[in-house]
């Protein structure tokens, strides 16, 4: 009587495991929506980021334009090779929801994704060194802040980094889910 007790107990516990990955699954899709708007949005936002100063005449304007800075292309860039990745393993994460037990190709989107965090992390750090920069400038290098003429080309530029940052968060959460998950097999 003992043993059919055990094996109901340690049937229930099977089933729970799998609703736990099922559940990793389920916010592993979401987080990679979430990183997938956050890279688009911070792409978007740096690409479409320029500004022209009026000055006395028409003739001679000052513009700034995130092609202007190399970083920010860098940024760009980045960002929408990370967001066409994370589009492209959205069916793998679909695939985790229906075979919570699905091992192997968690360990390639681990792998993958830590590749992505690295990539993401080196453009959007490049980036925000540009925009400290641009906020405070570097007296010693006679280096003088930007942002002070241009308000909306630095607005939009750090407000960029935003999305980029929070993308950066959501890869974190999904290699630490996607170990978990394969950890609990």
């Amino acid at each position: 009587m003992m043993k059919a007790v055990s094996v109901e107990s340690g049937e229930a516990s099977k089933a729970k495991g799998h609703g736990v990955n099922r559940g990793l699954s389920v916010f592993d899709l979401v987080l990679r929506i979430v990183a997938i708007v956050g890279t688009l949005a911070g792409a978007v936002a740096m690409g479409t980021a320029e500004q022209t100063l009026p000055f006395a005449t028409q003739l001679v304007q000052f513009s700034a334009q995130y092609d202007d800075f190399d970083s920010f292309k860098l940024f760009v860039i980045v960002n929408a090779i990370v967001c066409a990745y994370l589009a492209l393993t959205l069916p793998f994460s679909i695939f985790h929801i229906m075979r919570s037990r699905a091992g192997k190709s968690r360990i390639l989107l681990i792998f993958l994704d830590a590749i992505m965090l690295v990539l993401l992390t080196s453009g959007a750090s490049a980036a925000a060194a540009i925009v400290y920069l641009a906020h405070t400038g570097n007296t010693s290098a006679n280096w003088f802040s930007v942002c002070q003429q241009y308000t909306d080309f630095c607005q939009r530029s750090a407000g960029s980094l935003i999305g980029s940052f929070g993308a950066m968060v959501c890869l974190v959460l999904l290699i630490i889910f996607s170990a978990v998950a394969i950890s609990r097999r």
